[in-house]
This record gives C-alpha cells, sequence and structure tokens, in this order.
C-alpha cells in the first residue's frame, strides 16, 4: 500500500472511532486525547488530517451528508425506497442526527476557520437535493398527487427528525414500545401523506 492510500485508510480509520466516541460521549467526553489513545496514535498525527475539534467535527457531517448523497444517486431503487432508506438512516441512529444538527447549530456561530467547510457541505446537500427534488416531482406526478415537492420533502424532513428526537429522548423512550413498530408507522405516514392530498382541479 502507497503512502497516499495509507493516509486515506487512517484518516477513514480516525473518521469512525471518532464518531463512534462522540456518540458514545457526546461533545464534552470526546476529546482529542481519548481519540488519539483508542487509535494508539500520535496526537499530533490527528492535527495532519484536521486543525481542530471543530473541524473534525465538521468532516463527520460532511461524511454523513456524502453517504447521503450517495444512497440517493442509487437509481435502482423507486422513491419509496429512496424515502425508506433515508428515513430509517436517521432513525436507526437518532443519536447522531439529533447530536449532528445540534453541533452543526453551534458551529455555525461560533466555529472559527470553517467556513470553507461550511462551503463544502452546502454543495454536497444541494448537489443531493437538486435529485431528490427531481425524483420527488416525479413521484407526486406518478401517483396524481395535489402536494407540491417542496412542502413534501419538508413534511419528510419534519416526519424524520421529530422521530429522532423522541426516539433520542431519555424522557419518551420509558413510553416508548417497540421502536420498529415506530419507525416503520413514520415511513408509512410519510409514504400515505400525499396521497392524501387531491390533485388541483382546474376551472375553465
Amino acid at each position: 500500500m502507497d503512502r497516499q492510500a495509507q493516509f486515506r485508510a487512517r484518516e477513514a480509520l480516525i473518521f469512525q472511532v471518532a464518531e463512534q466516541l462522540l456518540l458514545e460521549n457526546g461533545e464534552s467526553g470526546m476529546t482529542l486525547d481519548a481519540l488519539a489513545a483508542e487509535l494508539d496514535l500520535a496526537k499530533g498525527t490527528l492535527y495532519k488530517h484536521f486543525q481542530s475539534k471543530d473541524e473534525l467535527y465538521m468532516l463527520l457531517i460532511i461524511r454523513n451528508e456524502r453517504m447521503l448523497l450517495e444512497m440517493v444517486q442509487d437509481t435502482d431503487k423507486v422513491f419509496q425506497e429512496h424515502l425508506a432508506f433515508f428515513m430509517l438512516h436517521h432513525l436507526h441512529h437518532p443519536e447522531r442526527t439529533v447530536l449532528f444538527h445540534q453541533i452543526e447549530e453551534r458551529l455555525s456561530t461560533t466555529g472559527v476557520g470553517i467556513n470553507h467547510l461550511f462551503s463544502e457541505m452546502y454543495q454536497v446537500r444541494k448537489s443531493r437535493l437538486r435529485l431528490i427534488i427531481r425524483m420527488t416531482e416525479r413521484y407526486l406526478q406518478d401517483i396524481n398527487s395535489g402536494m407540491c415537492s417542496r412542502d413534501y420533502l419538508a413534511s419528510i424532513w419534519s416526519i424524520t427528525h421529530g422521530g429522532a428526537a423522541i426516539l433520542n429522548s431519555s424522557f419518551y423512550q420509558r413510553y416508548l414500545g417497540c421502536r420498529d413498530t415506530l419507525r416503520v408507522a413514520l415511513i408509512d405516514q410519510a409514504l400515505m401523506l400525499p396521497k392524501q392530498v387531491a390533485p388541483v382541479v382546474q376551472v375553465a
């Protein structure tokens, strides 16, 4: 394996372990010292891959966004499969969804020297949204729904992130029954929504 391939492999491992530590311990418990110890690397080696903990957090968020982009680029899946994959990506790991959203909101106001990473993240999201909007418009036309694509996508986002917040809540967890039943119910709700909105009839 050449040096560049070794660098990429080490970076992938760093991101994997960093995300695991972050999800297990939260922001306060995820230190670079702990990350270096877990990887058995010198702390200075970590700085070859990122300059600060905030930069590491942004790189983890971008990594997640690229994963979502790759999912939607799978042309073999129909719309319903894409919707289910997107929702389950968040609902099976609600702690990641909630934590990444909180970190992004914080870094958007307090982050230093990471504007270029926000630009990169927004570009990935724009690429994904372009694909999703076209796909959603075709689906809504196929089922003759009166719902516009932006309203439908906003509804999917709200159902998904609301579900993730409940699944991640220590308060609500005591009231939850089967988590898989809830996940399926949320996906079914998202799929039924546009079928309940009648198409607009044009009056001559």
